[in-house]
């Protein structure tokens, strides 16, 4: 049985737990003391502190002959990039996705130079002559390796990467005869969710094609409304008088009263797609595998891609995990369940004692307590439901907020994926990248005040000439930005990936520093879905820190030209680097990306509750005017846009009577067997076609049918290629300089979410 309320989790609630210092919170203020403890040390000349670092400046300034650049000629110090560039092009040209061979050979190159970077930065660049460049210079050293090391973490796993997709060609084949059918329960927590959102994710459900199944509204607010949705959708309604540990508890609270073999949770805005059943329960009849997750896609566009007009082009920021990170883990056995659109094995669960209660991420932890126990975790890379994304940049830094949060408090409880038992040290180094990435957000903060801190305080972090630029950092560079939107499956470019980052790069930040501190400080909070806004506004709270880093950032650029002007132009090429030319590219890039941050914080508006696709559907319509019926006058056209509120139509030049507003009109759709009826309340020509927009009138199963075919279809969700970085370049640039027309078209007061067709 699964209790809702395990032992640990009650000496939490009773305070007992929560008044005792953590231990990894004492390793970090102790880390914290001895550095600052180091550093009076340095201070004090002639002391042994003193004296190693004085050795360390002399090795520094003679590393061994292979990292002195000076005897390399000039005219060879580009070999090294074009040689590479052109292998690593003409590999990804060969092999357009990719496979073992190719991924090996860009891995294996982007690797060799990753590691002669780290050598060259630990051996030659590391400035240590006087304390207070030293920190700064082993501070900016610790950053990039935090950094590197998740990238090659990530790099080492692809080497293992392998599809599931023919795994589950294969085991459906049971499930689409019959001979293979157990038990399935469907769970959908929900939690103050709009009843719009939960009616479609019902409809969903019902609509998978399986015959074993029961699905289960598992209210946390016990709202008569939601009771009587269940009613009308026939499935079962299930409240609970108390409300502790959130989802996790909710979950819980149902799973003792439901006995299906396999159990099926969806957020109560995730829509599955009708083969969403026959595509997962499949692999359960490997008796070792409890948990099959499929990828969270979203059929709205997420907030900064909206805010910055570019919806069509650019991928939500969850894909890059869903389409790299998940399919890297899962080759390690380390997938991450995420929370909605997975199945999971009942006696699995049963287990483990249930969801994990004692942290925001119950989901995350649940499944490694599965994998300590040995069993196998898969995840399929197929599109097989959609949700809401974030609808505002509030709820989008709330929600990286919270799983940042709920990612760290892997410290602090017994399911910590680092010293489980039960876990391969395979599964612990792919858990360990992912913590190691949510500290980063940390540590990349950093980046930004390094130009500062060339120009306020003339440090200089980094010991360098030019020719070693050329030689050991532009190679790496130049290859991993080349290869970083093809190795994760053209789901993100890298410059892309930074606006998503900065856009929340301070709150984020600050949140990892609490969560270390106090990781138990904030419960779990629901993100608001069906938002809707009549104006544009700017969100201040998250733009002010970014503002004051602007001014800042501006200033460090009028220094360090005015640096690079006064002093470095008098330096000879050769002579060691003073940081005020780094300084002024690095304040450069820094300026221009802040800028594209600030202008995604502009929330576009959005009044309309209801999303349209780009759905290009032929029609057979008739219609008539007044109170006439719509049999009249008979069309054929196409769709452009559609919703579960209306549809937009174009029509070649009627020869008959134009059609007029307010005239009554029924629509065909023979391709989705659909018979739509509305009435006309928009009208234009426009050369030899009429553009026409119908608000529908339909029944409760004329509704449904709808949802389905924009929802529910098989492959009706696809994945999207983002432009290389070139492209992405441009796009930034006209982002800032020129904004593009928002796809938000507006038309009689609604907003038109376009969403990928």
């Amino acid at each position: 049985m699964i209790s809702s309320q395990p032992p640990q989790e009650k000496r939490m609630i009773n305070g007992r737990r929560l008044k005792k210092p953590y231990t990894t919170t004492l390793v970090l203020l102790g880390g914290a003391v001895g550095l600052v403890m180091l550093m009076i040390a340095w201070y004090t000349e002639g002391g042994l502190t003193h004296t190693f670092f004085e050795a360390v400046a002399m090795l520094q300034q003679h590393p061994p002959a292979w990292l002195d650049v000076s005897t390399v000629p000039s005219e060879h110090l580009w070999w090294p990039t074009i040689c590479l560039m052109v292998m690593v092009l003409g590999v990804m040209r060969c092999s357009p996705h990719p496979q073992r061979w190719s991924r090996t050979i860009v891995v294996g190159i982007i690797l060799a130079l990753t590691f002669r970077y780290v050598f060259w930065r630990l051996l030659a660049t590391l400035n240590v002559g006087d304390p207070i460049n030293g920190i700064f210079s082993l501070g900016l050293l610790g950053a990039e390796l935090m950094l590197l090391g998740a990238t090659t973490i990530q790099l080492f796993l692809m080497l293992r990467h392998k599809d599931q997709s023919r795994r589950a060609d294969q085991m459906a084949v049971a499930v689409h005869n019959g001979t293979y059918s157990p038990s399935v329960d469907i769970l959908i927590p929900t939690y103050n969710e709009p009843i719009l959102i939960l009616e479609r994710t019902l409809v969903g459900c019902q609509a998978m094609a399986y015959p074993h199944k029961k699905i289960y509204l598992l209210d946390d607010t016990a709202r008569p409304e939601v009771a009587a949705l269940a009613e009308t959708f026939d499935c079962q309604y299930i409240a609970r008088s108390e409300h502790s540990h959130a989802k996790a508890g909710n979950l819980n609270h149902a799973i003792a009263q439901t006995s299906g073999e396999l159990i099926v949770v969806f957020d109560a805005d995730f829509i599955p797609t009708e083969n969403f059943l026959h595509r997962t329960v499949g692999f359960f009849q490997t008796d070792n595998i409890c948990l099959v997750q499929t990828p969270q896609s979203y059929y709205n566009p997420d907030p900064v891609s909206r805010n910055l007009g570019w919806a069509d082009v650019m991928n939500p920021d969850e894909e890059i995990f869903y389409r790299y990170i998940q399919p890297i883990r899962s080759s390690s056995g380390s997938m991450v369940c995420c929370g909605t659109s997975f199945v999971m094995r009942r006696t699995a669960l049963e287990s483990v004692g249930g969801f994990v209660t004692n942290s925001l991420s119950e989901d995350y932890f649940t499944g490694i307590r599965m994998s300590a126990k040995g069993y196998e975790l898969v995840y399929l890379s197929e599109k097989l439901s959609a949700g809401l994304a974030a609808e505002n940049m509030e709820t989008f830094a709330g929600q990286r907020a919270r799983w940042a949060r709920g990612t760290l408090q892997a410290f602090f409880i017994d399911s910590n994926p680092l010293t489980i038992p039960g876990l391969t040290w395979l599964q612990r180094l792919s858990h360990f990248e992912g913590l190691l990435n949510t500290l980063n957000a940390f540590t990349r903060l950093l980046f930004l005040l390094i130009p500062i801190i060339y120009a306020f305080w003339d440090l200089v972090p980094i010991r360098f000439t030019y020719p070693d630029l050329l030689y050991f950092f532009v190679p790496l560079y130049l290859v991993q930005l080349s290869a970083y939107s093809w190795l994760n499956g053209r789901s993100r470019s890298a410059l892309l990936s930074d606006v998503y980052w900065l856009s929340v790069a301070i709150p984020l930040s600050a949140t990892v520093v609490a969560s270390l501190l106090s990781p138990f400080s904030k419960g779990f909070k629901v993100s608001p879905k069906g938002l809707v806004k009549d104006r544009a506004s700017f969100n201040w709270r998250l733009a002010w820190p970014l503002l004051v880093l602007l001014v800042i950032t501006v200033i460090s650029f009028v220094l360090n030209l005015k640096g690079l002007i006064t002093r470095e132009l008098l330096l000879d090429v050769s002579s060691t680097y003073r940081g005020s030319s780094i300084g002024l590219f690095w304040s450069s890039y820094n300026l221009f990306m802040i800028g594209v941050a600030l202008r995604s914080l502009v929330e576009q508006p959005k009044t309309d509750s209801y999303h349209w696709f780009k759905l290009r559907w032929p029609v057979e319509a008739k219609y008539g005017s007044g109170a006439q019926e719509a049999s009249n006058i008979g069309l054929t056209g196409v769709t452009t846009l559609v919703s579960e509120q209306g549809i937009d139509l174009t029509f070649p030049k009627p020869t008959e009577a134009a059609i007029e507003l307010q005239s009554s009109m029924t629509l065909q759709v023979p391709d989705e067997n659909l018979l739509l009826q509305g009435t006309v309340i928009h009208s234009e020509m426009d050369g030899h076609q009429q553009h026409v927009r119908l608000a529908f009138d339909l029944s409760q199963n004329q509704r449904r049918q709808l949802i389905r075919s924009l929802f529910c279809r098989p492959g009706r969700w696809h994945y999207r290629q983002i432009p290389g970085e070139l492209r992405a370049t441009w796009i930034l640039l006209r982002c800032l300089f020129w904004p593009r027309r928002s796809l938000l078209k507006k038309t009689q007061g609604r907003d038109l979410a376009v969403a990928q067709s």
